[in-house]
């Protein structure tokens, strides 16, 4: 027997003999731990499910607060879930969270897309440019937006000159997919700009963006490392969103959501005023220099 023993324990771990253990058997599930060497308890044990709906709750208001006040590290940003929230959370667990979500303080720039270290990273092509016209530079990104008990992300394509919103996307994933729909539609609808920026995100480093940029002719540029100035455009606009339209209002459906950006946007592109073109809208702006060029 002892032999036996050794044998199993050889040729399977504890949670392998753990799988030879039954209720049905005609020996009682003691004997049969004691037999195989393992712990009774293991038995018993049921893995806790991980708490979404906490998770969730606790990272919609780090995206909350982090849309206020982006310069909050994970220290501050703890402050306010206990003070403000009456959310009990550790700094790791925080940390964790801010992780997935691609979010950090100001410094360096707080984005959901993780460089991939095996792509190419394009230059920055918008220092010292004279941006004077539509179509010249867009800049793309995306955001995490809250959804009742759960959340998504938003794709966003801007018209860097006239701050047109020209594409968009919602997805429940962080993949190439949904930045290529984004960009696709904008094309379609308003024609290729001479460069698109970004940030240097996997998304927008795979060779399913870039060949796809490559064959309509686009000039790919990137932010520099750590550099969340360098895209400030479409930051600006992520946080308008927020502030004015996701955190007033109970989205809790991806169809509910969707409808609420794109509203959002119809009334940001045709109804809101920008004092740097003299109070015109980012669509009178955008369709006038078009018309003019």
């Amino acid at each position: 027997m002892t032999g036996s023993k050794k044998n199993l324990k050889k040729f399977l771990g504890s949670t392998g003999r753990l799988s030879l253990v039954s209720k049905n058997n005609k020996l009682p599930v003691n004997r049969q731990c004691q037999l195989l060497e393992i712990n009774r308890t293991s038995f018993y044990y049921t893995p806790k499910e991980p708490d979404r709906e906490r998770e969730n709750m606790i990272k919609n208001r780090l995206d909350y607060w982090h849309t206020k006040m982006p310069y909050l590290g994970v220290r501050k940003l703890r402050k306010k879930l206990q003070n403000e929230d009456h959310i009990k959370v550790g700094r790791k667990l925080i940390k964790r969270y801010m992780d997935e979500m691609g979010i950090y303080a100001v410094y360096p720039k707080p984005n959901l897309s993780k460089r991939n270290k095996q792509h190419k990273i394009y230059p920055y092509l918008l220092r010292n440019l004279d941006i004077n016209r539509a179509n010249q530079v867009w800049a793309i990104d995306i955001t995490y937006i809250k959804m009742g008990r759960s959340h998504m992300y938003l794709t966003a394509v801007i018209d860097w000159y006239s701050r047109y919103i020209v594409g968009w996307e919602l997805s429940d994933t962080l993949d190439t997919a949904p930045v290529l729909a984004a960009v696709k539609e904008a094309i379609n609808r308003y024609g290729t700009p001479e460069i698109i920026n970004s940030d240097q995100g996997s998304q927008f480093t795979s060779a399913d963006y870039t060949e796809y940029l490559k064959s309509v002719n686009i000039r790919q540029s990137m932010d520099g490392k750590a550099r969340w100035i360098d895209n400030v455009i479409i930051e600006r606009w992520f946080r308008s969103l927020k502030t004015e339209q996701i955190y007033t209002h109970e989205y809790l459906t991806p169809r509910d959501l969707r409808i609420g950006i794109r509203e959002y946007i119809q009334e940001y592109n045709t109804e809101r005023p920008h004092q740097t073109h003299d109070y015109l809208t980012p669509q009178e702006v955008y369709q006038g220099i078009s018309k003019a060029a």
